[in-house]
């Protein structure tokens, strides 16, 4: 299946980090967010891209057309440096498409103008290219696949500490803190049968009133995930990361 990577936000919470490099290539380590997620859709067997660019475009376009394999891969460095023999490869069998879907449009927009690249795909992926995770996607797949539903989220438990209050007038009558609730949130993992684009209209956001339409039509399955996720909001979400990953063996890097 083909997988859609949402790419073109401003990433307004991290534009303190660095304003000229876009949320999806906001480094952990030493490879953006957004390969890490390429990464983890490619060990499942899925390595045709279509990347919905808006924001800093070139940012990301650049980096693939520079890209240097032996950052990530062991190799052989011969002839007094003239020959760099690879000994492995990431994205060698990789196929990436780079759309522009405007620079100020939604995300249903977004994918609503890549519909062209999806032709003949009774299926396929898509994420707000964020969010990392260990969940089995091959699992997830076949769930959706057996469900016969149009579209399917991934849920998972919400993993910061806000507090959900209850008031009567002015008064606090409780806090209570929302890890400690049923609650779930979206976890940005979604699947997508072709017919969602009849739900989709132009201009809209992905989840607002085309998923209403969905849950009208009961479409939408909800896929629990209770493992490992997290989202790169703020600077401290990407700091959290690093350290996982300077830890050896972070939860995501589940083609190790």
């Amino acid at each position: 299946m083909k997988v859609v990577l949402f790419a073109g936000g401003f990433g307004t919470r991290l534009r303190d980090y660095d304003e000229n490099v876009p949320k999806p290539m906001v480094s952990i380590g030493y490879r953006p967010i957004m390969w890490h997620l390429m990464k983890y859709y490619a060990h499942f067997g899925h390595k045709d891209f279509i990347l919905c660019l808006g924001y800093k475009a070139d940012v990301v376009k650049k980096y693939f057309l520079d890209y240097n394999e032996a950052l990530s891969n062991n190799f052989v460095l011969a002839e007094g440096g003239q020959k760099v023999e690879l000994l492995n490869s990431d994205i060698h069998d990789w196929r990436i498409t780079f759309v522009d879907t405007g620079l100020n449009s939604p995300i249903g927009e977004r994918l609503r103008r890549v519909k062209p690249y999806l032709a003949g795909e009774e299926m396929f992926l898509a994420n707000y290219t964020d969010c990392l995770t260990d969940m089995d996607l091959d699992a997830y797949v076949a769930h959706f696949r057996a469900s016969n539903k149009v579209a399917a989220m991934v849920t998972v438990p919400p993993n910061v500490s806000f507090h959900y209050v209850a008031t009567q007038g002015e008064l606090v009558t409780s806090l209570t803190d929302v890890r400690s609730t049923q609650l779930r949130v979206n976890g940005g993992f979604f699947v997508f049968r072709r017919e969602f684009f009849d739900y989709l209209k132009e201009g809209e956001e992905l989840v607002d009133a085309p998923f209403h339409r969905l849950m009208e039509k009961q479409q939408l399955l909800a896929y629990d995930h209770n493992g490992f996720w997290k989202a790169m909001d703020t600077f401290k979400d990407k700091q959290q990361l690093d350290e996982l990953l300077a830890k050896g063996n972070p939860p995501w890097e589940i083609w190790r």
